[in-house]
């Protein structure tokens, strides 16, 4: 009895686990390829702080570079009231090529980011899952190397925060900079 009750708990945690892995990651990722300058043209999240700021968010720079050991160093500059912001963080590989880690020094929050799919040349769809104390969320956000991306690629990314359980409230295609919010849905 007891070996079939630890049986069965084992197989619920690996269940729990596989689901977790559910999100793929770009078949052959080619990180050198990835590094360069990116605009963040799609971002969908149901954490509590997009909901907050979600009317305030434009679309911003994103320059992603490799270090020396391996890792991703990544800079957004985003506009915050008149003037821009730069943020850095340092997102440390894991064993699965396409697949990081990063813990914000702020919040304390541990992410686990997922490129799922890129081209390399034009877009990047990046899918993070984030846990913290108070619990999780899940962000997508839809990278693209100019400031406009094709509808068919707008809509992969809104189908994709879809399947990531994101509502339609929960996704947004960003503005550029001096224009109004859209929606997508």
């Amino acid at each position: 009895m007891h070996t079939t009750l630890l049986s069965i708990l084992g197989l619920a945690l690996l269940g729990a686990l596989h689901a977790q892995d559910g999100v793929p990651v770009q078949t052959d990722f080619q990180q050198d390829k990835l590094t360069g300058r990116w605009y963040s043209i799609g971002l969908a999240s149901n954490s509590n702080w997009f909901k907050e700021k979600k009317h305030l968010m434009k679309m911003c720079t994103t320059v992603i570079s490799a270090t020396a050991d391996g890792n991703l160093e990544v800079t957004s500059t985003y506009p915050k009231g008149d003037q821009c912001e730069k943020r850095n963080s340092l997102y440390t590989k894991t064993e699965e090529p396409g697949r990081f880690s990063y813990t914000s020094p702020r919040w304390g929050s541990k992410h686990d980011i997922r490129v799922v799919e890129t081209n390399y040349e034009e877009y990047a769809l990046v899918a993070t899952q984030i846990s913290k104390s108070t619990g999780s969320s899940t962000m997508v956000l839809l990278y693209s190397r100019t400031k406009e991306l094709s509808p068919e690629r707008l809509e992969r990314f809104t189908q994709f925060s879809r399947e990531q359980g994101l509502t339609d409230e929960e996704i947004l295609i960003l503005p550029r900079t001096g224009e109004s919010r859209r929606g997508r849905g």
